[in-house]
């Protein structure tokens, strides 16, 4: 499990569920006139979002219900000041004081994100980024964030995701602004967003009504090992902190938007490679950009295959025909979760949040007025998994922030994607909190205690595994009860240690080490399987054979059932078992479902 105050969290953005009213006093931020000018999907616009400003009690008391007690949301710098500097909108300084409280009310921790891409118009039409006076208006922003809010919230992270509001935003055109500039303005609008963090960094530690905790929180997909060896791992490391990306797609790099801010420097390979784009870099911006901070937020959400080529450099691995993707064909990458965290770490030795992770789903209402996303736990519950290995490996995560928490507007797709554990019907503004949301509150109230990685979700899954002839078995077991005899554990190491698992979450290994690694897969044994497999005639077996014609189902009497099909073939809970075919139902499987035409001896192991 996780440790004791890890964070369990969920995160929203301004712009993609508060909505607007025509008293509230915002600035039009680049979205508002991004979708104006047709570039979202069916002409979709954040003007009513989730309509939060109007119903944020209502989803505050819905967190507190669904268990959720930290939240990462971020302030609109247009509605705060409308302008971008100067005018303050006191109107919007009373509803985010009030949001606030609320969350504190119902025991919800805030965590500010100041700028989560909602620029406000009026200073992208002074240049956006690329003006430098950008760098001071965000610091005076950060002096109200600070004087307004800070008594309220402990924790601000200065910016999210800057390799896509600026690449997407500034460099391929299909986020606002959707300007399409050349290298040279996308290297320089990046410098100044990082000099305007480090600005930030200094009037919020200058104003603050009290200590806090500020971070910053980029993104990029994760290149991970292709097996555990040694060689990919390097060459895993070496790409995602590497500059492989083409100049026309550069921004999705990782060292050149996290080494300035907790390293201090630009990574030499980016100078050398980059040097006919760069603007000046002094030593005076690198000081400011690299300002004490106190945590690292990362965003991650999948990740590609990296190993060491023939010719000991790294090579990319294609995904194999139909892997598992997304509702926006996003791949499915679970292991991104761990070595991301793992790689980041061990780099910048700083506290690490996951700041952002989740999935869209085709999700829609069913018939009896549920949300059935299992998909979307099934997803979870991989990432998380992945997460705690990092974690148990010495990784210090500090929290978790579940992307997201309300379906919402996802940016250019309008509402056609939907990331949030509560369902939203945008024509009614009803919420429904989907299947994942109530079992992401038991995430969050046992530490991580229900994830596979524990053994509490693994316990459900057919073991398939390799048959051993009555021979072999006699055979192991004699070799069993002689290593019993010298005093070690003839269960965890006799003769079904060769007995492999063939496929799923177990693969590869053998009954004996699932044995001792899980032991909660086979029920509350007496430590002992048996003396043979995979047909036990002693008196610890109930055995008997099972015919079927058509369909059946089984209610598992006992903990652990050993089958075997001896003839014909069919399907198990909608996998194809034939002749030939062994199989354990562990602890707690629950009902088995056959159909076709099949024979099976079927071994009940009784316990007591």
């Amino acid at each position: 499990m996780f440790k004791d105050d890890f964070v369990w969290g969920v995160a929203t953005s301004a712009y993609q569920i508060e909505g607007r009213d025509a008293d509230d006093g915002a600035g039009v931020c680049i979205w508002d006139e991004f979708a104006k000018s047709g570039r979202v999907y069916e002409g979709h616009d954040g003007s009513v979002a989730c309509d939060h400003i109007h119903r944020y009690k209502e989803d505050y008391a819905l967190m507190r219900l669904l268990g959720v007690k930290a939240y990462r949301f971020s302030i609109s710098w247009a509605r705060v000041m409308p302008t971008g500097t100067d005018e303050v909108n006191e109107k919007a300084i009373a509803l985010y004081r009030d949001m606030m409280k609320e969350m504190i009310k119902n025991g919800i921790t805030p965590y500010i994100t100041m700028y989560h891409w909602e620029l406000p118009q009026a200073l992208q039409n002074k240049g956006g980024w690329l003006n430098e006076d950008l760098i001071g208006y965000f610091g005076e922003y950060a002096r109200v964030v600070a004087e307004n809010f800070s008594d309220l919230s402990e924790h601000i992270i200065t910016f999210n995701e800057p390799q896509c509001f600026i690449g997407l935003g500034y460099l391929t055109g299909g986020h606002a602004p959707g300007l399409k500039l050349s290298p040279k303005d996308v290297f320089q609008i990046t410098h100044n967003v990082l000099r305007a963090h480090g600005t930030a960094v200094k009037q919020l530690r200058k104003y603050a009504k009290r200590p806090i905790k500020i971070g910053f929180a980029p993104t990029c997909g994760v290149a991970y090992p292709y097996t555990d060896s040694k060689e990919d791992i390097e060459a895993a490391r070496s790409i995602y902190f590497g500059f492989d990306q083409p100049i026309n797609n550069w921004t999705w790099n990782v060292p050149w938007f996290s080494d300035p801010v907790f390293l201090g420097k630009y990574p030499e390979e980016g100078l050398e490679k980059y040097k006919d784009y760069l603007p000046e870099i002094t030593k005076e911006d690198m000081e400011l950009i690299y300002q004490p901070i106190d945590f690292m937020g990362q965003n991650i959400y999948n990740g590609y295959f990296v190993r060491c080529g023939k010719d000991g450099k790294p090579e990319y691995v294609g995904r194999p025909e139909g892997f598992p993707k997304t509702a926006t064909n996003w791949p499915v990458t679970p292991d991104a979760l761990y070595w991301g965290a793992k790689f980041l770490y061990e780099r910048y030795k700083i506290p690490l949040y996951i700041t952002e992770n989740g999935m869209s789903a085709h999700d829609w209402v069913s018939e009896d007025g549920r949300v059935h996303d299992y998909n979307r736990i099934d997803f979870l519950d991989k990432y998380l998994s992945s997460l705690q290995r990092a974690s148990d490996d010495g990784v210090d995560l500090r929290g978790y922030f579940l992307w997201s928490f309300l379906d919402n507007f996802e940016w250019e797709k309008g509402y056609s994607d939907r990331f949030g554990i509560v369902y939203v019907d945008f024509a009614t503004q009803k919420r429904i909190a989907k299947d994942s949301a109530y079992w992401y509150k038991e995430v969050m109230e046992t530490n991580g205690k229900n994830l596979s990685i524990n053994g509490t979700r693994t316990k459900g899954e057919i073991l398939f595994v390799n048959p051993v002839s009555k021979q072999e078995a006699d055979d192991r077991n004699n070799r069993s009860a002689s290593e019993q005899a010298d005093g070690s554990n003839g269960a965890a190491v006799g003769w079904h240690s060769g007995c492999i698992v063939k496929e799923g979450r177990c693969a590869g290994k053998s009954l004996g080490a699932l044995w001792t690694e899980k032991p909660e897969l086979f029920g509350n044994s007496d430590n002992s399987i048996g003396s043979a497999f995979p047909h036990p005639d002693d008196g610890r077996y109930k055995q008997w054979t099972l015919e079927i014609d058509g369909s059946a189902k089984i209610e598992q009497e006992y903990p652990f059932l050993i089958m075997n099909v001896i003839e014909g073939d069919g399907l198990i809970n909608g996998q194809y078992i034939k002749k030939g075919d062994c199989f354990i139902l562990p602890n707690g499987f629950g009902t088995a479902e056959f159909t076709g035409s099949l024979k099976i001896t079927v071994s009940s192991v009784l316990f007591g």
